[in-house]
């Protein structure tokens, strides 16, 4: 809620009911405040001007100020909507009213942080990667509490919104590790840390330090599961190039021979294509976002490319390697392969 929306003029209660138009009760605080404060500054005046003494504006108002401080009070006790009660401060902060909303709004913060503190990790996990609901819930709540504090600028909400961020990572974790195979908790975090990164990029600039957080996270992740994509499809390849050839392929006593490196280049050629291709399958099947899956794809076959580069470099310089080089697969083939597929993002 802006500082113009909060700022427009009282609802005319006979057009209001004209139009059958409903009204958030938001909408009812702001109105009935800015009436208020008009007739309070209005009668203020008066009563200095008229009788000399503006003590009696307290007299002439105190039964106005009791009915909605009862009001207040009793739609407060029921009150657990923590956005709805955040609207409620920003508009009388604009106004510079001055009741006691921060209490209930702090108490019903306690509660949703308490919520993911405490939550039974058995009854929330669902056998699916895709992004959990208590984690939308989550963002799409922080994201909101981000932007209406960009208004009240209040320190002490920024400290829940960063317990908040604490508890959400905790959860989350919690859940992946219901997840038996360690492949698809890397899957799970990724759907749920793009989702949550998506979400904090519509809210706006007022996001950014969380979604720093969130995206720190992710690349983290990412990292993981590229190199346990590619372990699953080329691992002897992977295995070699890790150990073997970053060691002196001429050296007596580490000497890489033909016989160690041929049944690689021939499993190699053999198969890269159709494994690039269940790679192809594997990301599409298993990540939410299509831009998230495909630029994992995308990272996926960059690092298959350096690997192979390193293996294509090694044989050169082996002795007899010469020999293999009609089973070699070109590097600018597999470029094009790398390039065919990113005409998909």
């Amino acid at each position: 809620m802006t500082k113009t929306q909060i700022d427009q003029p009282a609802l005319v209660l006979h057009a209001a009911e004209t139009s059958s138009h409903k009204y958030p009760y938001e909408a009812l605080f702001r109105s009935l405040h800015k009436l208020l404060m008009d007739a309070a500054g209005s009668e203020y005046i008066f009563c200095e001007d008229f009788f000399g003494e503006p003590s009696m504006f307290y007299d002439i108002f105190t039964g106005a100020f009791a009915v909605i401080d009862e009001h207040i009070s009793s739609v407060l006790s029921n009150c657990f909507d923590a956005i709805g009660l955040m609207l409620l401060i920003c508009i009388i902060n604009q106004q510079q009213v001055n009741i006691l909303l921060w209490p209930r709004f702090k108490m019903v913060l306690d509660m949703h942080l308490e919520s993911l503190r405490n939550a039974n990790v058995n009854l929330l996990w669902e056998d699916d990667v895709h992004p959990h609901y208590v984690m939308r819930r989550y963002v799409e709540f922080t994201a909101s509490l981000v932007h209406l504090n960009v208004e009240c600028g209040d320190a002490q909400l920024e400290l829940y919104i960063e317990r908040l961020k604490v508890a959400a990572d905790d959860l989350l974790l919690k859940l992946a590790e219901q997840f038996w195979n360690p492949r698809m908790q890397s899957i799970f975090l990724i759907n749920n840390y793009d989702m949550t990164i998506a979400v904090l990029k519509e809210a706006g600039p007022g996001c950014g330090k969380i979604q720093m957080h969130f995206e720190e996270l992710l690349k983290s992740k990412v990292t993981i599961f590229v190199e346990e994509l590619l372990l699953e499809h080329f691992s002897d390849l992977i295995k070699f190039v890790k150990t073997r050839a970053c060691e002196d392929a001429t050296s007596s006593s580490t000497k890489i021979s033909v016989t160690e490196t041929e049944p690689l280049v021939k499993d190699f050629k053999s198969r890269w294509g159709a494994a690039i291709e269940l790679m192809h399958k594997d990301v599409i099947t298993s990540f939410s976002s299509f831009v998230c899956g495909m630029e994992i794809l995308r990272m996926a076959l960059t690092q298959l490319l350096l690997y192979y580069t390193r293996f294509a470099d090694c044989i050169k310089i082996i002795s007899g390697g010469s020999g293999l080089n009609k089973d070699l697969v070109s590097i600018q083939l597999i470029i094009h392969e790398i390039r065919k597929y990113s005409r998909t993002f």
